[in-house]
């Protein structure tokens, strides 16, 4: 029997904590929609080099040993699908209004059904199709299909970021059974900030004092939404707080109004609510193993494996 302390179940504070680290996320995205003259190898490598030296001293915690590991090829491939989907992301946030960008890589909880079902044979429940078909209804309205979709398909770039980022949530659900959280972020930082580097090496220019500051603002609030993810799954399920996660989207939508002046139209909000609405639903009716909404943590499944093993 652990000796470790278990933090006591509180929906109220997990939720509290799950909106604090999407509105991290929100702040991150529009950070890296401020430093849009900075290429975006630059943004990817700070935001995973910074984030994996504040994380290190709690990786190292428990020594070298406790990063020791039989999957590499998992991590490699999870470090792959969630730097894609963070460069994609930063992509679309330079060239779109802050709250569709943001909400749209964001739908992973949409494709993450159709991933298991391709990739690990999981049968996908009428229920799941439901809400996934509500989900992708919102993201035709935020995407106004026509000929300036054609001619400029960022949208498409967001959807493509949502993707890589189910991909990734899907190889961490199946890391979360043997791995520890620690283990699984310290080779996604590594992974990601080795395969960054040459990027930003090859597209370098020099940074001016304030794309310093959103350099620096990205690596940090990466960190932050991160620590505060662990914090809120350890206290709540994802079926109790997952309508929180897109609180990320209020944030994303007063940000780029205040400082971007950007004010979605009618049709715009109403693909936001019913993606917020199937992505929702799809975490709901998922069953136990659902993946929620974790950005690019996916720590539920450790915790419920912890609680099981206790």
């Amino acid at each position: 029997m652990s000796g470790v302390r278990k933090p006591k179940p509180s929906v109220a504070l997990g939720a509290l904590l799950i909106v604090l680290a999407f509105a991290c996320v929100a702040v991150m995205s529009a950070f890296g929609k401020g430093a849009s003259g900075v290429p975006t190898g630059t943004l990817v490598f700070f935001q995973n080099f910074i984030s994996l030296v504040l994380f290190l001293p709690w990786a190292l915690r428990g020594g070298l040993a406790e990063l020791k590991t039989s999957r590499v090829g998992l991590h490699v491939l999870r470090a792959v699908a969630g730097l894609l989907s963070q460069v994609l992301m930063f992509v679309a946030v330079k060239r779109m209004p802050l709250v569709n960008a943001v909400l749209l890589s964001n739908s992973a909880p949409l494709f993450i059904p159709l991933v298991t079902w391709a990739w690990l044979k999981q049968r996908v429940g009428g229920m799941v199709w439901a809400s996934l078909g509500i989900g992708f209804a919102g993201v035709a309205l935020i995407l106004h299909p026509g000929v300036e979709l054609l001619t400029n398909p960022v949208a498409l770039v967001a959807i493509a970021a949502a993707l890589f980022s189910a991909f990734a949530l899907v190889s961490v659900n199946q890391l979360s059974k043997t791995e520890p959280a620690r283990r699984i972020l310290f080779y996604y930082f590594l992974f990601s900030s080795a395969a960054a580097a040459p990027f930003a090496i090859w597209k370098w220019k020099a940074p001016t004092p304030q794309e310093w500051l959103f350099l620096g603002g990205i690596g940090l609030m990466m960190s932050m939404s991160q620590m505060l993810i662990i914090l809120a799954y350890q206290r709540a399920t994802a079926t109790q707080i997952a309508p929180f996660n897109y609180s990320v989207v209020i944030f994303s939508g007063l940000i780029g109004w205040m400082v971007w002046s950007n004010t979605p139209g009618v049709l715009a909000l109403a693909g936001v609510l019913l993606v917020t609405a199937g992505g929702v639903l799809s975490t709901r009716f998922s069953g136990p193993e659902s993946l929620g909404h974790l950005g690019w943590l996916g720590y539920r499944s450790h915790a419920l494996a912890q609680e099981r093993a206790a």
